[in-house]
């Protein structure tokens, strides 16, 4: 994959809305992405979401892209009758390639957009890297209705299935993470829970700039370690929140973290 993404951008007009979805826009070759719409209002809450098509060799990014990959940036501010629009990432798959770590998807795939309304219209503007053979940074435009008398049933299936792989915030007995502290190299985990994989362990202090490796075992009791990678280190982690992503047994589940001080 050449890592130096073309300066190009797709951008494409906007299809009508056919029930809970508006019509497919090619955004790059072999490439498609529309909106859709959950049939279900409740509260005044519902779910939109962009939903992708693409062949399992190409791939977009998680929202950090990692070392070399491109932002996917969502723009809701041309809406109407909606408020609250939060982008539900599902989790992704972390790809080490040519020594560069990045957090992609391959293939299909749906990112589920929580938002409030009675009744209004989703204007969206996004901008994503996609990348098979070369990174293209893509920009499509979509408005699609939300409520009203025209749904679709199989979009909220759709969007079910994506909020299953969404991260949630843990719900179960214990705490999943001790304390996190700012280690000479990085970050110091402390009673992690067994049934989390911390080979897909994701800490994301708010910069993209910053990123980790994969958490190593210490030998000192139950301790993890997660390196910074290369160009961060020297970077100032006490004091900062670091919200940790991570996949266990029962899915995936994220939870925050005031970073400690590894003095006390």
């Amino acid at each position: 994959m050449l890592r130096a993404a073309l300066c190009l951008f797709l951008t494409l007009a906007a299809g009508p809305a056919l029930a809970g979805a508006t019509a497919w826009q090619e955004i790059s070759p072999g490439v498609k992405a529309r909106l859709i719409s959950s049939d279900r209002i409740v509260d005044g809450t519902t779910l939109a979401g962009l939903e992708l098509d693409m062949p399992q060799a190409t791939n977009t990014y998680w929202r950090i892209p990692g070392e070399s990959g491109i932002p996917t940036q969502f723009d809701f501010s041309g809406s109407t009758g909606i408020a609250d629009p939060q982008v539900h990432w599902p989790f992704p798959e972390i790809a080490d390639t040519a020594g560069y770590r990045d957090y992609v998807y391959r293939g299909p795939v749906v990112f589920p957009i929580a938002l409030k309304t009675r009744g209004g219209v989703l204007n969206a503007a996004i901008t994503l890297g996609v990348c098979s053979d070369v990174c293209v940074p893509a920009r499509a435009a979509f408005s699609l209705p939300i409520g009203g008398d025209k749904t679709d049933p199989a979009q909220s299936i759709r969007l079910d299935q994506a909020e299953a792989v969404t991260p949630i915030a843990w719900d179960r007995t214990g705490e999943p993470v001790g304390s996190v502290t700012a280690g000479p190299d990085g970050l110091v985990l402390s009673g992690l829970d067994p049934s989390i994989d911390p080979n897909t362990l994701i800490a994301d202090v708010g910069d993209p700039s910053i990123l980790f490796e994969t958490p190593q075992k210490s030998p000192e009791r139950s301790l993890w370690t997660l390196k910074l990678l290369g160009g961060a280190g020297g970077r100032k982690l006490e004091g900062r929140s670091v919200q940790l992503t991570f996949m266990t047994s029962n899915g995936p589940y994220t939870v925050s973290r005031l970073i400690g001080s590894a003095s006390h």
